[in-house]
């Protein structure tokens, strides 16, 4: 069927695409399937599990359902979609007391892909969306930096789901006095800050330890995320079924790294029970390649929160095109964090 008329508005770059009507989706694909299974589901299929006040279901034979987070390593290794457990069995796991409930940390994804897309915004926009006592990135006079990432997790403590964001890059607390850093520092930096804006998921249990448990801006929505080593397919739907956001995108020439060899962090800032937080993140990255100032990134805009979220931030055009087609996290419990005064 052919797409009714569009119109479209470039921002700075061909690279940077707003679609403002709607656009059949080209992404779905085999994740469509996992959907569809999902939405066939029945009771028998599933089981309840209490997270803090709430209650979710959960697949019956999930991980989640048979481990509640201390997945045993040994049976993780045996799937053929993991490559290695090595990361996992280096962290050990604790038991700590939070607003979901008592839950083992950290929570491992063992088979994941990503697909990040940096982009260059004024440091005005990116301020403007920004709590008090956060500072955006710089990179440049009056030039910060901002992604939008697209998820896609295998084999999970949680079991599968996909998930999409819109983050900017930050100062770390303590460190807002910091001079604007060299462009190519910031993107060959392993640690980095981030203020998430949107953060939808596919999953309710995703949803509910994400928000209640992180203090992340989750909801539940269909998201479709297909990353292999020639193309990245992914859409987001908004509230009414349409698109909201969705990528198609050719993958960058894939390498290949001993695991343990290439690791990153990545701390996020959440306001969580009336004060603020921060969360690490431990990405083993295992097959991954990028693309800088690339000029196809087909990221199309239709009307949703990410969409508007991007807007805001008035984007200049893509500076960096990160696609891991095989990666691993530990994602960590949400610790406290003091702001400095102002």
């Amino acid at each position: 069927m052919d797409p009714p008329s569009l119109t479209v508005q470039r921002l700075g770059s061909p690279g940077v695409k707003v679609i403002v009507a709607y656009i059949p989706s080209r992404s779905r694909l085999v994740t469509d399937q996992v959907r569809e299974r999902a939405n066939m589901m029945t009771d028998a299929e599933t089981v309840e599990v209490e997270l803090g006040s709430r209650t979710v279901r959960v697949p019956a034979d999930g991980l989640f359902a048979r481990y509640r987070m201390n997945t045993d390593l040994d049976v993780v290794e045996a799937d053929p979609r993991v490559r290695s457990v090595d990361f996992f069995r280096t962290l050990p796991k604790t038991t700590v007391e939070s607003a979901i409930g008592n839950t083992l940390t950290p929570n491992f994804y063992y088979a994941m892909s990503k697909a990040q897309i940096t982009y260059l915004a004024p440091v005005r926009a990116l301020r403007s969306r920004l709590p008090e006592g956060l500072d955006p990135l710089t990179v440049a006079p009056g030039i910060g930096l901002f992604s939008v990432v697209f998820f896609r997790y295998d084999v999970c403590d949680i079991d599968f789901y996909t998930e999409a964001t819109v983050g900017i890059a930050v100062k770390e607390v303590r460190h807002g006095n910091l001079a604007p850093v060299d462009l190519l520092s910031a993107l060959g930096n392993d640690h980095l800050y981030s203020y998430v804006l949107s953060l939808p998921v596919n999953t309710e249990i995703a949803q509910v330890r994400g928000h209640d448990g992180y203090g992340f801006p989750k909801w539940v929505t269909d998201i479709d995320v297909d990353i292999d080593d020639r193309y990245v397919r992914a859409r987001v739907a908004n509230d009414d079924g349409g698109t909201d956001i969705d990528l198609y995108v050719a993958t960058p020439k894939q390498k290949r790294v001993p695991t343990g060899t290439s690791v990153s962090t990545l701390t996020s800032y959440t306001e969580l029970n009336g004060g603020w937080h921060q969360t690490l993140s431990q990405t083993n990255n295992l097959v991954f390649g990028s693309a800088l100032l690339p000029n196809n990134v087909g990221l199309e805009l239709g009307s949703g929160r990410l969409s508007d979220d991007i807007r805001s931030l008035k984007p200049k055009r893509p500076l960096r095109l990160d696609v891991f087609t095989r990666c691993q996290n530990a994602l960590h419990i949400p610790v406290p964090v003091s702001f400095p005064s102002r």
